[in-house]
């Protein structure tokens, strides 16, 4: 007879700091091994952080930070590739990772990901009120921005290959797609 145990956030983060190569995550109670990101992964990432920085340093917006185990909930600690908390909230995060909703969480696609971030994030982070959900695919060249209405997420803005888009909750910024995906395609 098996048993299986479901661990909760607090027994999940006396695990300690990930094995080397790999990432961990708490989801519906079990651990979640996925591998580093990819270089195209990598690259979208960086260019997009280093466009959001700039437009929330020069307005004063709050942090932008990634890779960083967010609660959920009880059974659900992830880690969202790039996730941004308004300046009104920053003194809401105590302790390791980041115990309150994010205002935006971005998740990058990877060929291994692409279902979870599509189906199995996009409903927890609806389900846990986070107002603002991105998804970046590196490989499709597409960006698709969703703002919470009610307990569904709707489309705002998308946008494939070299558009310039503009996506809630930085209305004033205009993101370059093109700058975005990976030069070794």
């Amino acid at each position: 007879m098996t048993v299986a145990v479901r661990m909760n956030a607090q027994q999940f983060f006396m695990l300690g700091e990930d094995p080397p190569g790999l990432r961990l995550e708490l989801v519906d109670g079990e651990i979640a091994v996925s591998p580093s990101p990819s270089f195209d992964h990598s690259f979208t990432d960086t260019q997009l952080r280093v466009i959001l920085a700039a437009h929330i340093a020069e307005h004063d917006l709050g942090a932008l930070v990634g890779d960083v185990d967010t609660i959920f909930d009880e059974f659900n600690v992830r880690r969202p590739d790039i996730i941004f908390v308004a300046k009104s909230r920053l003194q809401l995060i105590k302790g390791h990772g980041i115990s309150i909703i994010p205002d935006l969480c971005v998740e990058i696609l990877s060929p291994g990901s692409a279902t979870t971030d599509q189906t199995e994030k996009f409903a927890l982070y609806a389900r846990s009120g986070v107002p603002h959900y991105w998804i970046v695919d590196p490989k499709g060249h597409t960006f698709e921005a969703y703002k919470l209405a009610g307990k569904k997420y709707v489309r705002k803005a998308t946008g494939r290959e070299k558009a310039v888009v503009t996506a809630p909750p930085f209305m004033k910024l205009k993101i370059p797609l093109g700058r975005l995906w990976s030069p070794l395609e």
